[in-house]
Protein backbone atom coordinates (compact mmCIF):
# COMPACT_ATOMS: atom_id res chain seq x y z
CA UNK A 1 0.00 0.00 0.00
CA UNK A 2 2.90 2.05 0.89
CA UNK A 3 6.38 2.22 -1.68
CA UNK A 4 9.09 4.33 -0.70
CA UNK A 5 12.18 4.31 -3.38
CA UNK A 6 15.57 6.60 -2.34
CA UNK A 7 13.34 9.43 -1.36
CA UNK A 8 15.51 12.74 -0.68
CA UNK A 9 14.72 16.21 0.91
CA UNK A 10 17.45 18.96 1.75
CA UNK A 11 17.16 22.36 3.01
CA UNK A 12 20.26 24.34 1.96
CA UNK A 13 23.40 22.04 2.89
CA UNK A 14 21.51 20.27 5.52
CA UNK A 15 20.38 17.14 4.27
CA UNK A 16 17.29 15.77 5.88
CA UNK A 17 15.94 12.96 4.23
CA UNK A 18 18.85 11.05 2.49
CA UNK A 19 17.75 8.55 -0.09
CA UNK A 20 15.50 6.17 1.87
CA UNK A 21 13.05 2.77 0.86
CA UNK A 22 10.99 0.76 2.63
CA UNK A 23 7.35 -0.27 1.90
CA UNK A 24 4.32 -1.12 4.25
CA UNK A 25 1.15 -2.91 3.73
CA UNK A 26 -2.06 -3.50 4.73
CA UNK A 27 -2.33 -4.58 8.45
CA UNK A 28 1.40 -2.83 8.92
CA UNK A 29 1.34 -0.68 12.01
CA UNK A 30 5.36 0.60 11.06
CA UNK A 31 7.03 2.60 14.24
CA UNK A 32 9.11 5.50 12.76
CA UNK A 33 11.63 6.34 15.20
CA UNK A 34 15.07 8.62 15.52
CA UNK A 35 16.54 11.23 17.45
CA UNK A 36 15.01 14.70 16.94
CA UNK A 37 15.80 16.15 13.09
CA UNK A 38 16.55 12.46 12.31
CA UNK A 39 14.33 13.08 9.04
CA UNK A 40 10.91 11.16 10.60
CA UNK A 41 8.38 14.38 10.46
CA UNK A 42 10.05 15.74 6.93
CA UNK A 43 9.48 12.00 5.80
CA UNK A 44 5.66 12.08 6.62
CA UNK A 45 5.44 15.35 4.98
CA UNK A 46 6.76 14.35 1.78
CA UNK A 47 4.62 11.47 1.57
CA UNK A 48 1.36 13.22 2.94
CA UNK A 49 2.19 15.65 -0.29
CA UNK A 50 2.56 18.46 2.13
CA UNK A 51 6.42 18.76 0.47
CA UNK A 52 8.06 17.82 -2.74
CA UNK A 53 11.18 15.56 -2.49
CA UNK A 54 14.12 16.57 -3.83
CA UNK A 55 14.83 13.06 -5.35
CA UNK A 56 13.31 9.41 -5.28
CA UNK A 57 9.34 8.67 -5.25
CA UNK A 58 7.04 7.30 -3.18
CA UNK A 59 3.89 5.70 -3.87
CA UNK A 60 0.13 5.21 -1.88
CA UNK A 61 -1.81 2.45 -3.32
CA UNK A 62 -0.16 2.86 -6.13
CA UNK A 63 -0.25 6.81 -6.58
CA UNK A 64 2.92 8.47 -7.03
CA UNK A 65 3.23 11.74 -4.70
CA UNK A 66 4.13 13.93 -7.25
CA UNK A 67 2.33 12.86 -10.11
CA UNK A 68 -1.35 12.17 -8.31
CA UNK A 69 -0.83 14.01 -5.26
CA UNK A 70 -4.48 14.45 -4.81
CA UNK A 71 -5.27 10.91 -5.10
CA UNK A 72 -2.98 10.47 -2.30
CA UNK A 73 -4.39 12.84 -0.15
CA UNK A 74 -8.03 11.79 -1.13
CA UNK A 75 -6.41 8.12 0.33
CA UNK A 76 -4.26 9.20 3.00
CA UNK A 77 -5.10 10.43 6.90
CA UNK A 78 -2.31 12.43 7.97
CA UNK A 79 -2.03 13.53 11.83
CA UNK A 80 0.73 16.51 11.54
CA UNK A 81 2.75 17.33 14.51
CA UNK A 82 0.93 20.45 15.39
CA UNK A 83 -2.07 20.26 14.05
CA UNK A 84 -3.47 23.08 12.26
CA UNK A 85 -6.67 23.81 13.37
CA UNK A 86 -8.96 27.06 13.85
CA UNK A 87 -8.75 28.39 17.88
CA UNK A 88 -13.01 30.16 16.93
CA UNK A 89 -14.15 27.35 15.26
CA UNK A 90 -15.97 24.11 17.68
CA UNK A 91 -15.18 20.67 17.20
CA UNK A 92 -17.78 19.64 15.38
CA UNK A 93 -17.60 22.93 13.02
CA UNK A 94 -14.12 22.20 12.23
CA UNK A 95 -14.50 18.01 11.52
CA UNK A 96 -17.72 19.40 9.11
CA UNK A 97 -15.32 22.30 7.55
CA UNK A 98 -12.88 18.73 6.73
CA UNK A 99 -15.47 16.93 5.71
CA UNK A 100 -16.63 19.50 2.95
CA UNK A 101 -12.77 19.87 2.22
CA UNK A 102 -12.54 16.30 1.29
CA UNK A 103 -16.09 15.97 -0.38
CA UNK A 104 -18.22 14.11 2.47
CA UNK A 105 -21.65 15.98 2.39
CA UNK A 106 -25.11 15.00 3.55
CA UNK A 107 -26.28 11.98 5.64
CA UNK A 108 -22.90 10.58 5.01
CA UNK A 109 -20.83 13.81 6.44
CA UNK A 110 -22.82 13.34 9.85
CA UNK A 111 -22.59 9.51 10.07
CA UNK A 112 -18.40 10.52 9.30
CA UNK A 113 -18.56 12.35 12.29
CA UNK A 114 -20.90 10.69 14.35
CA UNK A 115 -18.21 7.85 13.80
CA UNK A 116 -14.80 9.27 14.87
CA UNK A 117 -16.74 11.61 17.77
CA UNK A 118 -16.93 7.81 19.34
CA UNK A 119 -14.09 6.17 18.39
CA UNK A 120 -11.44 9.25 19.57
CA UNK A 121 -14.10 10.15 22.33
CA UNK A 122 -14.09 13.97 21.63
CA UNK A 123 -18.55 13.28 22.23
CA UNK A 124 -18.61 15.96 24.98
CA UNK A 125 -16.71 18.58 23.29
CA UNK A 126 -18.06 18.96 20.35
CA UNK A 127 -19.78 22.14 20.64
CA UNK A 128 -16.69 23.42 22.56
CA UNK A 129 -14.18 26.19 20.73
CA UNK A 130 -11.20 24.11 19.40
CA UNK A 131 -8.80 26.86 20.89
CA UNK A 132 -10.05 25.86 24.67
CA UNK A 133 -9.72 22.24 24.60
CA UNK A 134 -6.41 20.85 26.50
CA UNK A 135 -3.42 19.47 24.69
CA UNK A 136 -4.72 15.92 24.77
CA UNK A 137 -8.13 17.39 23.67
CA UNK A 138 -7.05 18.99 20.41
CA UNK A 139 -4.57 15.96 19.68
CA UNK A 140 -8.00 13.88 19.89
CA UNK A 141 -9.62 16.45 17.52
CA UNK A 142 -6.72 16.57 15.23
CA UNK A 143 -6.67 12.45 15.35
CA UNK A 144 -10.40 12.73 14.27
CA UNK A 145 -9.69 14.82 10.96
CA UNK A 146 -7.25 12.39 9.83
CA UNK A 147 -9.73 9.65 10.50
CA UNK A 148 -13.08 11.44 9.49
CA UNK A 149 -12.58 9.83 5.43
CA UNK A 150 -11.58 6.33 6.33
CA UNK A 151 -8.65 6.73 4.66
CA UNK A 152 -6.85 3.24 3.91
CA UNK A 153 -3.52 4.36 4.95
CA UNK A 154 -2.78 6.71 7.99
CA UNK A 155 0.10 9.26 8.87
CA UNK A 156 0.28 9.69 12.45
CA UNK A 157 3.37 12.23 13.76
CA UNK A 158 3.22 11.79 17.54
CA UNK A 159 -0.31 10.59 18.00
CA UNK A 160 -0.22 10.23 21.25
CA UNK A 161 0.98 13.49 22.17
CA UNK A 162 0.33 15.20 25.28
CA UNK A 163 -2.73 12.60 25.94
CA UNK A 164 -2.44 11.25 29.80
CA UNK A 165 -1.97 7.48 30.23
CA UNK A 166 -6.01 6.15 30.03
CA UNK A 167 -6.55 8.50 26.91
CA UNK A 168 -2.94 7.00 25.10
CA UNK A 169 -4.38 3.49 25.94
CA UNK A 170 -7.54 4.03 24.31
CA UNK A 171 -5.34 5.78 21.06
CA UNK A 172 -3.52 2.72 21.27
CA UNK A 173 -6.46 0.35 20.94
CA UNK A 174 -8.46 2.38 18.21
CA UNK A 175 -5.04 2.31 16.05
CA UNK A 176 -4.17 -1.38 16.79
CA UNK A 177 -7.96 -1.81 15.70
CA UNK A 178 -7.60 -0.04 12.44
CA UNK A 179 -4.72 -1.46 11.63
CA UNK A 180 -7.04 -4.56 10.44
CA UNK A 181 -8.07 -3.00 7.49
CA UNK A 182 -5.14 -0.14 7.15
CA UNK A 183 -1.58 0.50 6.28
CA UNK A 184 -0.30 2.90 9.67
CA UNK A 185 3.21 4.52 10.12
CA UNK A 186 3.30 6.11 13.21
CA UNK A 187 6.10 8.43 14.07
CA UNK A 188 6.63 8.45 18.37
CA UNK A 189 9.92 8.68 20.96
CA UNK A 190 7.92 6.53 23.11
CA UNK A 191 9.90 3.24 22.60
CA UNK A 192 6.91 1.38 24.70
CA UNK A 193 4.32 2.51 22.34
CA UNK A 194 6.46 1.00 19.50
CA UNK A 195 6.17 -2.34 22.18
CA UNK A 196 2.69 -2.08 22.33
CA UNK A 197 1.16 -1.80 19.05
CA UNK A 198 3.99 -1.77 16.24
CA UNK A 199 4.48 -5.11 14.23
CA UNK A 200 7.57 -3.36 12.29
CA UNK A 201 9.95 -0.46 13.28
CA UNK A 202 12.41 1.43 11.22
CA UNK A 203 14.81 3.63 12.95
CA UNK A 204 16.14 6.41 11.21
CA UNK A 205 19.59 8.92 12.00
CA UNK A 206 20.58 11.98 9.58
CA UNK A 207 18.03 11.07 7.28
CA UNK A 208 19.50 7.36 6.44
CA UNK A 209 17.77 4.07 7.55
CA UNK A 210 19.58 2.38 10.33
CA UNK A 211 17.38 -0.34 10.98
CA UNK A 212 14.71 -2.05 9.53
CA UNK A 213 12.90 -5.10 11.03
CA UNK A 214 10.63 -6.48 14.13
CA UNK A 215 10.95 -5.20 17.54
CA UNK A 216 11.72 -8.51 18.67
CA UNK A 217 14.49 -9.21 16.29
CA UNK A 218 16.24 -5.97 17.07
CA UNK A 219 16.39 -6.71 21.05
CA UNK A 220 17.44 -10.20 19.77
CA UNK A 221 20.28 -8.26 17.62
CA UNK A 222 21.74 -6.71 20.72
CA UNK A 223 20.28 -8.59 23.76
CA UNK A 224 19.20 -6.27 25.28
CA UNK A 225 15.92 -3.64 25.68
CA UNK A 226 14.39 -1.02 22.53
CA UNK A 227 16.02 1.69 24.63
CA UNK A 228 19.40 -0.15 24.00
CA UNK A 229 18.90 -0.70 20.47
CA UNK A 230 17.99 3.13 20.03
CA UNK A 231 21.05 3.57 21.58
CA UNK A 232 23.55 1.34 19.73
CA UNK A 233 22.09 2.82 16.21
CA UNK A 234 21.83 6.36 16.95
CA UNK A 235 24.14 8.00 19.98
CA UNK A 236 26.77 4.63 19.99
CA UNK A 237 26.94 5.01 16.21
CA UNK A 238 27.39 8.69 16.07
CA UNK A 239 29.83 8.52 18.88
CA UNK A 240 31.93 5.91 16.32
CA UNK A 241 31.79 8.11 13.86
CA UNK A 242 32.99 10.79 15.68
CA UNK A 243 35.95 9.05 16.83
CA UNK A 244 36.83 7.76 13.46
CA UNK A 245 36.87 11.20 12.08
CA UNK A 246 38.81 12.21 14.36
CA UNK A 247 41.99 10.35 13.23
CA UNK A 248 43.37 11.33 10.16
CA UNK A 249 43.64 8.21 7.81
CA UNK A 250 42.74 5.22 9.94
CA UNK A 251 40.73 2.69 8.86
CA UNK A 252 36.79 2.67 9.17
Amino acid sequence: MLEVKGLRKAFGPIVAVDGISFEAARGDVLGFLGPNGAGKTTTMRMLSCFLPPDGGTASVLGYDIMAQSVAVRRSTGYLAENVPAYDEMTTEGFLKFVCAARGINGRKRQQAIDAVAGSCAIADVMHQPIGTLSKGYRRRVGLAQALVHDPPVLILDEPTDGLDPNQKHDVRELIKDLAREKCIVISTHILEEVDAICNRMIIIDRGKIRADSTPEKLREEVNGSLDEVFRKLTVERREVHSEGAAVPGGAG
